[in-house]
């Protein structure tokens, strides 16, 4: 029996992808078989379902897969790919799917195969202490690498994001970030290894030099570099990828500013970016969080609130002062000989002092104790700045009951002005619909990331359906004043990729047409950030 996308399923029934009939579905599972082994490919409902969204934002099988399968090499990737063309078969490439409130391991297209790369290609292929660079496989968390290199004993760190259980690889993919100077995780890969839709192999960079020492030294090549077209893409399937380390300081250091009111927003973010645009004294990536999403990290909402209705200010300065924490949290770290270091957290506290009311603390003088849980924020920080990973930040799920949060993330320049309207807006739009907003702005060197994490309960499906309407609302909003998402879930892809419209959506045309030339069957990834492939285009998937 196969279902449309629009049925709820049963262990007796499977989702058929689009175009695909059940004898050439079958039949291209048995190749797979035939090419991996009967171990690698599973269509059982159980296993399959494990790749279900984590965070589902609907009620039916958009973003259901039909099987699984587990490649081994680079080899057994490239023969996925070639059966998948011959039967039409769309293919949905993880790394260890681990990218929640992004959609997580579900495909885009109901009926998709995963292609879990990360299962059996996990290893550290190479790890150089002298040039500060790992050559890893999709299937290397930052757990794992942080792993290998103590076991090496190199003084090298590695940069890792908010939760650290996922791939390096898939992170860097997709453009997370991490928070110490090496934030920008784009930034400092350097050489992959790509199965392209054909089955063809691409090695980027100085990989194009057979014998080549400087694969993971030096990004580009000669001609023009692709490296980024493999991201946030559905052009082809990284097996290897260079990342390159930080090596460890002579020290460290991570301050704590708290801010009263809401309303210091725009003379928190006007003070940050001179201190952050030249990378002195503000090196690492800083971070500036709201009252709810620290104490998210060590209470429950109905510790605070017993209804749903937006939190009163009355309650938000008892969490204030039961915790020690301002409405905003400003987190960074510091790096180098102490002197240095001391000369720059005076430099951070002289300026952000500034803004009435403003309090500085560091791990030193700000202990972490039974007594003072306002303090954990702070030092979790303090391993996520120095390259230690951690889990810590899971706690935001325990805020709800079956907690868990969709994204809406625009990009604006590092402004005062623009953090308050962003703020403003998502507060008020947040509220209507009685969602709590945990904010985090994130400041590169010229632009601006704010993090808006939508908390729901994932078991209740009202819940669930005004969140994602508040984000389709959002995201119109925000394009309205020049604002564009840098991330989204499937559930919405199309819909911010539809916001790049300028000159008759011109990005969108060209990723088209990078699409058919590179993937004329559109086999892989259909519709992965709003990039769908001829066959498929238009067709309300």
């Amino acid at each position: 029996m196969t279902i449309s996308a629009s049925t709820r399923p049963s262990d007796s029934v499977r989702v058929l992808p689009p175009d695909v009939t059940a004898d050439a579905f079958d039949a291209a599972i048995a190749e797979l078989v035939a090419a991996l082994g009967d171990e690698w490919v599973h269509v059982d409902p159980a296993e399959v379902s494990r790749y279900d969204d984590e965070f589902p934002v609907t009620g039916d099988l958009s973003f259901t897969a039909s099987a699984v399968v587990y490649p081994g090499s680079t080899e057994d990737v490239q023969r996925i790919v070639r059966i998948a063309n011959e039967y039409l078969v769309p293919l949905h490439a993880i790394s260890t799917g681990k990218n929640l409130g992004y959609g997580g391991a579900a495909p885009r297209v109901a009926g998709s195969i995963i292609v879990h790369v990360g299962r059996r290609l996990n290893r550290v292929l190479e790890l150089n202490e002298k040039y500060a660079y790992a050559l890893i496989e999709p299937g290397v968390t930052y757990f794992e690498l942080y792993a290998a290199i103590q076991e090496k004993g190199y003084d090298l760190w590695i940069d890792g994001p908010d939760l650290s259980w996922g791939s390096i690889v898939g992170n860097t993919l997709d453009r997370g970030v991490g928070y110490t100077p090496y934030g920008n995780h784009s930034a400092w890969k350097s050489g992959m290894e790509i199965v392209l839709p054909d089955g063809d192999v691409l090695r980027t960079g100085m990989g194009g030099i057979p014998g080549s020492n400087t694969w993971q030294l030096f990004a580009p090549s000669f001609g023009p570099q692709p490296d980024n077209l493999f991201e946030q893409s559905n052009f082809g399937i990284v097996t290897k990828m260079g990342v390159q380390l930080m090596g460890a300081p002579p020290a460290a250091e991570t301050f704590q500013i708290t801010f009263d009111r809401a309303d210091d927003l725009g003379a928190i973010i006007d003070t940050m970016l001179p201190l952050r645009i030249n990378m002195a004294p503000l090196q690492n990536v800083p971070v500036l969080r709201n009252i709810f999403l620290d104490a998210a990290q060590v209470s429950a909402r109905a510790d605070w609130h017993a209804d749903d209705t937006p939190i009163p200010d009355e309650v938000v300065d008892r969490m204030k002062a039961e915790l020690g924490l301002g409405y905003w949290n400003l987190y960074g770290t510091v790096y180098g000989p102490p002197p240095v270091i001391e000369q720059y957290l005076a430099i951070i506290e002289g300026s952000f002092g500034k803004i009435p009311g403003a309090k500085f603390s560091t791990t030193q003088t700000r202990p972490l104790t039974e007594e003072d849980r306002g303090a954990h924020t702070l030092h979790d920080r303090h391993r996520i700045n120095t390259g230690i990973p951690t889990i810590e930040e899971a706690n935001l799920l325990n805020w709800l009951p079956d907690g868990a949060h969709m994204g809406f993330s625009p990009i604006s320049a590092p402004d005062g002005e623009d953090a308050l309207r962003q703020f403003r807006m998502v507060k008020a739009r947040a509220d209507a619909a009685r969602k709590d907003y945990a904010a985090q702005f994130v400041v590169g060197l010229r632009e601006m990331h704010h993090i808006s994490l939508l908390l729901y309960s994932r078991t209740d499906a009202v819940q669930r359906d005004e969140t994602l309407r508040l984000v389709h609302d959002l995201i119109d909003e925000a394009a309205a004043h020049g604002y564009g998402e840098y991330r989204a879930h499937h559930a919405w892809a199309d819909h911010v990729a539809d916001t790049y419209s300028w000159n008759d959506h011109a990005q969108r045309r060209f990723n088209e047409r990078l699409k058919d030339a590179l993937d004329p069957r559109g086999i892989l990834n259909p519709g992965k950030a709003g990039i769908w492939p001829a066959r498929l285009r238009g067709r309300g998937l």
